[in-house]
């Protein structure tokens, strides 16, 4: 075989939610050579084709995770899930600086950089590389030239894929296969630390007590609700006790100002764009659901373990979610937009009472 295979094939046993058959039936197979040889010429020509290894020993306790290749927090979150399997050795995180402030004060990794200049005379034992991009095997040849090294993706990078599942797969395969599929499952999940410093910023925020949380706004049309108005309308007359806070970034500015203007003030609070991606993580933490469309808040709600209504569109839940997800959902094949309002109250209901439930066994 050339290795082409390798470009849409799991390097690991085993099989998880992808989209294979529709990468394969688009993406010619010249053009799937052809990055597949680009690649692994740069590796060549970096001298580190004969340092990969497959799998993390016991010799490996000190780690330097190259993580560049995940182009947002969501991406991130769900790329780097699986450091907990890594909780047992020190492991430093490298990576883009939009992404890095996350995990400033993560519970795994002992270290983050962004600047390439703090790897210099550091000693790794192992290096962890996300993908064979130019841009990773660049770091990694640079700063640590000599040093073994495994990859996550390697040079997988065609379809679409469960990246949560796909982390902790391939990690539990480099560490040699201890965890049962069944087990793999039942933990897969993001994870996300929140310093103390944010926790107390979200506490003295004046938040209710007891709240919902939506999150709107979106980077992407397809991905962005256009009729919160309408659901907020039937969660405000369905309860007289309901409060609602609105997070989100700056892209959700000008429709929170809109809400803000047809509701009253007093059971609708406004945080968005006020807080951190890490302080906002706390809101969600304290709120008793999420309703949100598929996005870097919905990933945030999974790491911190809060029961999200969640609106998909293109790509399927089961592509985003994992089995230990406390989620309700709902999919539309083209946009959000096409879910309509009352199947979105309806799904809260039901994840309502399923955290009303939970807390009173």
């Amino acid at each position: 075989m050339l290795g082409f295979e390798r470009t849409f094939t799991f390097p690991f046993p085993g099989d998880i939610p992808s989209y294979t058959t529709a990468y394969l039936q688009s993406t010619p197979k010249l053009k799937r050579g052809l990055k597949f040889f680009k690649r692994y010429l740069y590796m060549v020509l970096k001298g580190q084709v004969s340092l990969e290894v497959h799998r993390i020993s016991s010799k490996h306790k000190n780690i330097l995770w190259i993580n560049m290749s995940a182009p947002s927090l969501g991406d991130s979150l769900m790329d780097l899930s699986s450091r907990t399997l890594l909780k047992d050795r020190r492991v430093d995180l490298f990576t883009d600086k939009q992404n890095a402030h996350i995990y400033k004060e993560d519970a795994f990794f002992s270290s983050v950089m962004s600047d390439e200049s703090m790897l210099a005379d550091i000693n790794y034992d192992l290096v962890i590389i996300d993908s064979y991009s130019t841009r990773s095997i660049c770091v990694k040849s640079k700063w640590q030239s000599k040093k073994e090294f495994v990859g996550m993706y390697g040079f997988y990078n065609g379809p679409e894929v469960n990246r949560v599942l796909f982390s902790f797969h391939r990690m539990n395969f480099l560490l040699g296969g201890l965890l049962s599929e069944n087990e793999i499952s039942s933990v897969a999940m993001p994870v996300l630390t929140v310093s103390r410093a944010d926790k107390n910023i979200v506490g003295g925020s004046n938040l209710p007590e007891r709240y919902i949380a939506i999150a709107i706004g979106g980077e992407w049309e397809y991905r962005t609700y256009n009729y919160w108005d309408q659901v907020i309308q039937m969660l405000l007359e369905d309860s007289a006790e309901l409060n609602i806070v609105l997070i989100g970034s700056g892209n959700g500015v000008v429709e929170a100002k809109k809400l803000l203007a047809l509701f009253s003030t007093e059971r609708l609070f406004d945080a968005v764009s006020k807080f951190t991606f890490n302080q906002t993580a706390q809101i969600i933490r304290q709120a008793q659901l999420l309703l949100c469309c598929d996005g870097g808040l919905m990933h945030a709600a999974n790491a911190v373990d809060t029961p999200v209504v969640a609106l998909f569109a293109r790509l399927t839940a089961e592509m985003q979610l994992t089995k230990a997800s406390s989620a309700h959902y709902l999919y539309d094949r083209e946009s959000v937009r096409n879910i309509k309002p009352e199947k979105v109250f309806k799904q809260y209901s039901r994840g309502l009472d399923r955290v009303e439930n939970k807390l009173s066994i």
